[in-house]
């Protein structure tokens, strides 16, 4: 299986650079997964594809001002780093560019010595290991230094940093946004509780496979990073009881996938639980946990467009990217939706 085989022709300008007025406005290609028969709707029509007794599962983490801009102490050269994993004691994974002045022992200060950041590791792809050094609360501090760190594809600026989070946004960690949950509003997730459709919750902090392109030739040689998970014991015991009783899992976003294929593939059940996920899912796979997904359209050749077609299959998710650009459909993370069911 090659990589090439997961690109397709997207023209510049179907890229969204901003998120719609109205989250829920957004288009909503609908692709039954086994036939390939396509329905083009709006968002807020996704109601009308979820059952009472079903659930619907959405990942809650809030992405941090995880952007910053520093001066290396010993020559005040300019240092970006994109903080990517909470390691534990103040230890972060980070992204650093450019990512050659920048050895082990290394000092960046941020906001005038607000936030200080010493090099302890060097890793490969651009990788440091940071110890940070501040007085203070650290979210208080990205909040007052940081930038929301989006995509490189998206060249406007974001007006309101808040529509690079979901409604629903509660666990700081991720350098990134689930964008699949980006299009609910919380007047359409109270519609669909009162519908009698269960909302759960897991959270996944994205970190840098978000980032990381696919850059073998072969699929089944590129390796994942991990990704730290948290599931509750209410949410998993609630779809344990929705899987008994045969009714269906919506997934939200291949974040949320992700999470829920880890732990049903692990425990043979849901269970509460805490841990990293590096699992890769392409064509091939046999999904455990999810009966339908919710997503948005993803960059040619990722693992996201692979995930997706694992889960119908390259051709026909191939033949909907392809209607979705003849039909001017946004792009990627500020874009729109599809529903596979």
């Amino acid at each position: 299986m090659k990589t090439d085989d997961f690109d397709y022709d997207l023209p510049e300008n179907l890229i969204a650079q901003t998120p719609l007025k109205q989250r829920d406005a957004s288009k909503l290609l609908v692709l039954d997964k086994k036939t390939g028969e396509i329905t083009h709707r709006h968002f807020d029509a996704i109601i009308e594809y979820l059952n009472e007794g079903d659930a619907l599962v959405l990942n809650d983490t809030k992405v941090i001002p995880a952007r910053l801009y520093g001066v290396k102490e010993e020559t005040g050269a300019v240092i970006e780093i994109l903080m990517l994993k909470d390691k534990g004691d103040d230890v972060w994974e980070c992204l650093v560019k450019p990512a050659k002045r920048v050895k082990e022992g290394t000092i960046v200060t941020f906001g005038d010595g607000k936030l200080s950041a010493r090099c302890i590791k060097v890793e490969e792809e651009g990788i440091r290991l940071f110890k940070l050094l501040y007085d203070g609360i650290l979210y208080e501090i990205l909040d007052a230094l940081g930038e929301m760190p989006l995509p490189p594809y998206i060249h406007e600026k974001l007006e309101d940093k808040n529509r690079y989070q979901t409604v629903y946004a509660k666990n700081s960690g991720s350098a990134a946004a689930p964008t699949a949950g980006l299009h609910f509003t919380e007047e359409l997730l109270t519609k669909i509780k009162d519908k009698g459709v269960k909302v759960l919750y897991i959270t996944l902090h994205v970190g840098l496979g978000t980032f990381r392109p696919v850059s073998v030739e072969d699929v089944t040689k590129h390796k994942m990073h991990s990704e730290f998970y948290m599931m509750n014991e209410e949410t998993a015991n609630a779809l344990n009881r929705i899987k008994e009783q045969g009714n269906k899992i919506i997934s939200v976003g291949t974040t949320t996938t992700r999470t829920l294929e880890t732990i049903r593939s692990r425990n043979d059940q849901f269970e509460a639980c805490t841990g990293w996920t590096d699992i890769f899912i392409y064509p091939g796979y046999t999904f455990k946990a999810v009966d339908r997904l919710i997503t948005n359209f993803h960059l040619p050749k990722s693992t996201l467009v692979m995930l997706v077609s694992a889960f119908s299959s390259k051709e026909k998710i191939m033949n909907a990217y392809k209607e979705a650009v003849e039909n001017e459909y946004r792009f990627f993370s500020f874009g729109d939706s599809m529903f596979i069911k």
